[in-house]
Formats: C-alpha cells, structure tokens, sequence
C-alpha cells in the first residue's frame, strides 16, 4: 500500500467550490509533437502558489486539481473541460493491436527514466523541469506515482507516468522514440486497470487532463469540469489496482 505521507499546510478550493467557476471560453492552442494538440479553456488555472511535497500533491489530486509551472511559480489546473478516458472506451485498430506485439509493457521497472524522457527539453511546450521531476519522484517512491513502460529489444523506447489514487489514475505525461510505443504503453495501463473485478465494472478512469486530438483518436472525451468533479469522490473510494503490486 501506499504511504500517506504529512498532510499539506496549504489548503485548495473545494470540488464544491472548483466545480461552480465560470467557464470564460477563452481558449489558448496547444501543441504537443507526442500527445497531438488540443485547447485550453482561459479558466483552466485557478490557483497559483504552495509547493511540490507529496502531501501538497496528493491534497491537490483529491481536489481535481494538478500542478503545471506557471513562470518560477506553481500553477494549479482544473480544465473547465477535463479530458477523460473510459476503460471501456478505450479504441484500438488492427495495425496498433498487431504493433503491440512488438513491444514488451513493464510497469514502475524505469519511473526516473520515463520522467526524464517526457521532460526532454528537445520537445516542443515542455513544462516538466527539475522541481517537477524531484516532486513525482518523491511521490514515486511513497507509492502514489507510477509509470507503464515499453521496451524493445533491452531498450526503453516510450512510456507514461501519472498519478494513482483509489480507482483514479491523474496522468501526466507520455513519451515515444520510436512509432506506436507510447500508444502501447496507453493500452498496458488500460489492461492493467481493468483487469479485475472493481477495473472490469467501470469504477477506474483515466484522466487525461486535456483531450488532445491525438488522445480522442484513442477513445479519450471532454468532459465538463463538474461532471469530472462530481465523479471524483467515489472513484477516490475504489481499491487500488493490483497493476500497482508489483
């Protein structure tokens, strides 16, 4: 099990309070050479401040919220339309199901690594740099960060990593160096989590945080923000996955 770890000195709106903000309908583009490009709102960011500890992190999930550096400080987004991916949902063709043959899918074997890779400054919008690299492996270590990796041949070639609490899997960002293997490491983690009884009858979800148009050709949807926050509660109340044993 994971360890609680000191709770947080600071305090977030409530999911009350997140999910009665105004949508302003004021999008901003984003690109993502990996993860395709999509849109966000102008009231994504709601808060700015406090720190990266685990107890802050965790708070913050629980809240519907997540951490993007906003300039030297922290910004804390709640997207007014939350990407979301249903386990049932999941959309995977011929080519990408026969390409995962090609592939072996591990999970928490490289987390560091993984993180480093998403954090490559080379790719276009980065935002991951050291504080948030320390604070997920921080997290990682307690046991409420993972990752699910692809390799090929001995080498790591893509993967993803979020965050995992009760039936609610907060990812975070997903890398490729080669053709189909961060897609692959999408569908390992969607096998994993609905693998067993509480995965099979729908109590776990994916969120995406923002639904790009890569993400959507997957099975991914928008979803408004207090839908998503309504939902949150008793996803917080599912088991852990058996994916995070080990």
């Amino acid at each position: 099990m994971p360890v609680e770890p000191e709770p947080s000195p600071w305090v977030f709106p409530s999911r009350t309070e997140l999910a009665a903000l105004p949508v302003l309908d004021d999008p901003e583009e984003y690109d993502d050479a990996d993860e395709g490009d999509g849109t966000h709102d102008g009231s994504d960011l709601v808060a700015v401040g406090a720190d990266l500890a685990p107890g802050t992190l965790l708070a913050a999930y629980r809240s519907g919220l997540f951490p993007m550096p906003e300039g030297r400080a922290i910004g804390w987004w709640s997207p007014a339309y939350r990407g979301v991916l249903r386990l049932d949902e999941l959309r995977v063709s011929r080519s990408l199901r026969r390409s995962a043959r090609d592939f072996e899918v591990r999970v928490d074997t490289a987390f560091d690594e993984v993180v480093a890779a998403c954090a490559d400054p080379r790719r276009p919008h980065g935002w991951i740099d050291a504080r948030i690299a320390r604070a997920y492996g921080d997290l990682h270590r307690l046991g409420w960060a993972h990752s699910v990796e692809t390799w090929r041949d001995g080498r790591l070639v893509g993967g993803l990593y979020g965050v995992a609490i009760g039936g609610l899997f907060a990812g975070e960002s997903m890398f490729h160096h080669v053709t189909d293997a961060s897609k692959v490491a999408l569908i390992g983690l969607v096998e994993g989590l609905r693998a067993d009884a509480d995965g099979a009858a729908g109590n776990r979800l994916v969120d995406v945080q923002w639904a790009t148009r890569h993400l959507m050709g997957l099975g991914v949807r928008e979803i408004p923000r207090a839908s998503y926050l309504a939902a949150l509660e008793g996803l917080l109340e599912v088991p852990p996955a058996p994916l995070w044993d080990g």
